[in-house]
C-alpha cells in the first residue's frame, strides 16, 4: 500500500480522472466517409477474411495480431498483494499493457480470468491463440505458474512468457553479469545463498545456471529454512532440484562465504551479521518490496565494498522487469517467434548488461536527474527509461531467434531493423538517417562555442559513436573534465576532442589578431578584440572557421540568437555568404512540416523572402524530402491588399521570373495550405498537389509562434534550427535543445551543404 495519505489519494486520482483506467482503443485507419467503412466492414472486410483463411501467416499483414499481447492472470499473487484475485488484479494489468505500449510501442489486451485451477486457466489461455501474437502471463501464484505455463508452451506456437519468473530472471542474470565483472569474480566459481522459493526465485536460480553457475553452489531457503535432501515441508518438484545433501539447516548456517544473496523473499531476512560472515566484495540482491531482506545502509555499515541491488526506485540498482519484458517481446514478435527460448533470454541479458557498461544516454540522465549513472557499483543495469534499449536489447532478441531458428519472419537487415526501432523511441531517427549517412562520410570539424555545457557533451559523445565528425569544445578543462565524470561519459580530451580554453590557449594572439584584421575597420580595437577573445566563446568559434581550424560553429545553448548572429554575420558573413533564414523542422504524427523564418528577418522584404523559399528547398532535400513550399499570409491568393499578402506576393513574382525546381503556391491560409480539397475548392487548378510540408511566413512572430505551438501543444520535435546562407558554417540552436538535437544539428553542420544543390 502507498506509504502517505497524499500518495494514497494521489494514485487514485491517477487511476479515476480525467477518464476512468489507464486505457484506451483508438483506430489506426480513418473511418471518415461511406467508402471508409466498406473498406474498413463489409464488404471489404470479407477480402482480407478470406486471405487470412487462404494463408494464416497473413493475419501478420492484414491484423494487429503481431503487434498484440495478452496479459493474463487470475490474480492468485498479485505483487505484495497477494492472492486478491482477478478483478482487483486489473489495475496492475492495465499499468502493464501501458508499459509495453510506452517502451515498446506493443499493443496490449489485460485479460483478468476468474479461475484458480491451473490446467483450466491453460486451457482458456491456449483458446486465445487467434487474438494475439504472444501471451504475458502474470501474477500466478506458484507453482501453478508453472503448469500453467508449461501446458501452454507445449500447446501454442505463438510466444508465452512467464514475467514474473523469466523477467524477472534475466534482469537479475544482467545484474549479476555486470556485478561480478566488477567484483572481479566468475560465475562458475561463486557461492549463491538465495532466499524465496517462488516463482521468481526457482526461475533466477535456473538462469544463473544457464550462466554458469554450479548447481552444487546454490544453496535454497524459504521461510522453513534450507532446502536439503528429504525435507518433506512445503516441497514441490522445482524446488526439490536444488536440494542439498547437508546437516545445515537455515540461511545463518549457510551464509558463511557466499559471494551473492539473491533475495525474493521478505522484509528483515538478511542480518547485518551474517552479510560480515559473507566472502569479501559481498553482492547483495535484496528483491523485497517494499522493503527489501536488508537496507543497503545497513550492508555498508559491515560490508563498505559490498555491491547492492533492491527493487526499489529509491536506491541505486532497481532489478525492475520493465528493463526486460517490452524488449523481449518486440523482438519476438517482429520475427514472428513461435516461442521464446533460453537463446533469447540470454541475448536480452547480453544487451542490458552490454548498455549498462556504455555511456549512459542523455534522455536517461534527463529523466533521473541527480543520479550517480557512471557503470559500476553504483550502476549496473541501465535504467528503465533509457531509450537506446529498445534497439540493443529487441535487436539481439530478434537475432537470437532467427539463429535458433525459431523465428517465421526473419529479417534480412538486423542494421535497418536497429535503425527503425531507434525511430520508434527517437522521432527524428529516421528523417535523420540520410543526414546522418552523409556525416560518416564527411570527417568534419565541430566547434562548439559552449563547450562546458553537459548536453554538448553528450552530442560529443554521440558523434564520436555516429559519425565521422571530430568535435572541438570550447571552455575551461578542468571544468569539461569534471562534468565528463559526473555523467558518466569516456570521452577523452586531447585523444577523442579538441580542446579551446579561453582562459589560456596558445593560439590566442593568434585569434585575437584575426578578429581585429577583420573588424579594425569596424571600430573593434586591439584591446577590445583581446578582450572578446578572452570572454566571446561564439566569436571565437567563429574566428576557429575562419581561419579553417574547424568546419562548422555550433552555438546558443544559451543566450539570444540575435547575438550569436552578430558575431557569425560580422566574421564569417562575405560577398557570398550572409543569413538568409533560419529554418526549423517538426517532426509530427503524420510526417515532417518545415517552418520558416523564425529568426532572421523580422519583416522580410519579397527578396528576402524568395531567399529563404530557395534556402528552404535546398535544405528540405538534404533530408530526403521533396519541397512543397506554401507561403503563408492572412490574405488568401490576392483577396487582401494589405498586410503581409502583398510581399508574399511579390516574392512569388520573383521566383516565377527565375528557373526553379520545387514545387511553391500562395499566397493562403495555413489550413489551406495543409488541406488540398480545401485548396482546390478555393482555387480550382492551383499549382500544389496534396498537403505543403514547408510554410514560410512574411514576419518572424507568425513562423517562430506556429513553431513554438507546434513544439508545446502539437507533439512535434523541433530538429534546427538550420541557419540558412551561411554555407554550413555555423548554426544557432535555441536554448531548449537538447542532447539529441545538438547530435541532430551536428550531423547537418557535418554535410557539406552544397551537395544537395
Amino acid at each position: 500500500m502507498s506509504d502517505t495519505p497524499n500518495l494514497r489519494q494521489a494514485a487514485l486520482d491517477y487511476h479515476e480522472y480525467p477518464k476512468p483506467g489507464k486505457l484506451e482503443i483508438r483506430a489506426t485507419k480513418p473511418l471518415a466517409n461511406g467508402r471508409d467503412l466498406a473498406r474498413a466492414y463489409s464488404p471489404g472486410v470479407a477480402e482480407a477474411c478470406i486471405e487470412i483463411k487462404n494463408d494464416p501467416a497473413a493475419a501478420a499483414r492484414y491484423t494487429s495480431r503481431a503487434n498484440l499481447v495478452a496479459v493474463v492472470t487470475n490474480g492468485t499473487a498479485v505483487l505484495g498483494l497477494g492472492n486478491i484475485g482477478a478483478l482487483a488484479s486489473k489495475p496492475v494489468m492495465e499499468g502493464k499493457a501501458v508499459l509495453f505500449k510506452k517502451f515498446a510501442s506493443i499493443d496490449c489486451f489485460d485479460i483478468e480470468v476468474d479461475q484458480s485451477d491451473p490446467e483450466k486457466l491453460a486451457d482458456i489461455v491456449c483458446a486465445l491463440e487467434p487474438t494475439f501474437g504472444a501471451i504475458n502471463l502474470e501474477d500466478i501464484k506458484a507453482p501453478d505458474c508453472f503448469t500453467v505455463e508449461r501446458i501452454c508452451r507445449e500447446r501454442m506456437n505463438i510466444p508465452v512468457f512467464h514475467d514474473d519468473q523469466h523477467g524477472t530472471a534475466i534482469v537479475v542474470g544482467a545484474a549479476a553479469k555486470n556485478a561480478l565483472f566488477v567484483a572481479g569474480k566468475r560465475f562458475e566459481d561463486i557461492k549463491i545463498v538465495s532466499t524465496g522459493g517462488g516463482a521468481a526465485g526457482i526461475a533466477c536460480l535456473n538462469m544463473l545456471l544457464k550462466l554458469g553457475v554450479k548447481r552444487e553452489n546454490i544453496w535454497l531457503c524459504d521461510i522453513h529454512g534450507l532446502v536439503y535432501e528429504g525435507r518433506d515441508v512445503d516441497m514441490n518438484p522445482i524446488k526439490s532440484e536444488f536440494a542439498q545433501r547437508t546437516d545445515l539447516r537455515t540461511l545463518d548456517d549457510v551464509i558463511h562465504d557466499a559471494d551473492l544473496f539473491l533475495g525474493l523473499s521478505g522484509p528483515g531476512v538478511l542480518k547485518p551479521e551474517m552479510v560480515q560472515r559473507m566472502a569479501k566484495k559481498p553482492i547483495i540482491f535484496a528483491l523485497a518490496n517494499p522493503t527489501p531482506e536488508i537496507l543497503p545502509d545497513a550492508v555498508r555499515a559491515v560490508a563498505p565494498d559490498a555491491i547492492i541491488a533492491t527493487g526499489r526506485s529509491d536506491f541505486p540498482n532497481q532489478v525492475n522487469n520493465v528493463l526486460c519484458f517490452p524488449f523481449i517481446f518486440r523482438g519476438a514478435l517482429d520475427v514472428g517467434a513461435t516461442t521464446i527460448n533460453d537463446e533469447m533470454q540470454l541475448a536480452c541479458i547480453d544487451g542490458i548488461a552490454e548498455l549498462a557498461r556504455a555511456s549512459t544516454s542523455a534522455e536517461a540522465a534527463a529523466a533521473y536527474k541527480g543520479e550517480e549513472m557512471t557503470f559500476g557499483g553504483e550502476y549496473l543495469i541501465p535504467k528503465p527509461f533509457d531509450p537506446r534499449l529498445v534497439a540493443v536489447v529487441s535487436s539481439a532478441v530478434a537475432k537470437a531467434a532467427m539463429d535458433t531458428g525459431v523465428a517465421a519472419r526473419p529479417i534480412d537487415d538486423l542494421g535497418a531493423y536497429r535503425e527503425k526501432l531507434n525511430g520508434s523511441v527517437f522521432k527524428s531517427a529516421l528523417l535523420m538517417r540520410p543526414v546522418f549517412q552523409a556525416a560518416r562520410q564527411s570527417p568534419r570539424r565541430i566547434v562548439f562555442a559552449e563547450g562546458e555545457d553537459e548536453r554538448v557533451l553528450r552530442a560529443s559523445q554521440a558523434m564520436l559513436e555516429e559519425t565521422n565528425e571530430r568535435p572541438i569544445l570550447i571552455g575551461r578543462p578542468e571544468v569539461i573534465e569534471m562534468r565528463i565524470e559526473k555523467a558518466g561519459l569516456n570521452i577523452k580530451l586531447g585523444s577523442d576532442v579538441d580542446l579551446v580554453n579561453p582562459e589560456n590557449d596558445p593560439r590566442y594572439r593568434d585569434y585575437w589578431e584575426s578578429y581585429h584584421e577583420l573588424r579594425a575597420r569596424s571600430g573593434v580595437t586591439p584591446d577590445l578584440a583581446r578582450a572578446i577573445m578572452r570572454t566571446n566563446t561564439t566569436a571565437i568559434g567563429a574566428v576557429m572557421v575562419h581561419r579553417e581550424e574547424a568546419d562548422s560553429l555550433i552555438c546558443g545553448t544559451f543566450g539570444e540568437f540575435s547575438w550569436h548572429l552578430n558575431y557569425i554575420t560580422q566574421i564569417l558573413g562575405g560577398k557570398n555568404l550572409h543569413p538568409v533564414g533560419a529554418l526549423s523542422m517538426m517532426i509530427l504524427e503524420d510526417g515532417p512540416l518545415f517552418i520558416a523564418d523564425t529568426q532572421v528577418h523580422l519583416h522580410p522584404t519579397p527578396e528576402e523572402i524568395a531567399e529563404i523559399a530557395i534556402g528552404a528547398a535546398r535544405h528540405v532535400r538534404r533530408f530526403g524530402v521533396e519541397p512543397k513550399i506554401a507561403f503563408c499570409s492572412q490574405s488568401q491568393f490576392g483577396n487582401k491588399g494589405d498586410g503581409t499578402g502583398g510581399r508574399l506576393r511579390g516574392a512569388i513574382e520573383l521566383l516565377d521570373r527565375g528557373n526553379h525546381d520545387f514545387c511553391y503556391e500562395g499566397e493562403m491560409n495555413i489550413d489551406t495550405a495543409l488541406d488540398a480539397e480545401l485548396r482546390a475548392r478555393i482555387l480550382p487548378g492551383n499549382r500544389m498537389e496534396g498537403a505543403a510540408n514547408v510554410l514560410v511566413f512574411a514576419h518572424a512572430d507568425a513562423a517562430s509562434g506556429v513553431r513554438n505551438i507546434l513544439k508545446m501543444k502539437g507533439g512535434g520535435l523541433e530538429v534546427g534550427p538550420i541557419l540558412m546562407g551561411m554555407g554550413n558554417r555555423a548554426h544557432i540552436v535555441s536554448p531548449s535543445i537538447t542532447a539529441r538535437g545538438l547530435l541532430n544539428v551536428s550531423a547537418i553542420a557535418g554535410t557539406p551543404v552544397a551537395q544537395y544543390g
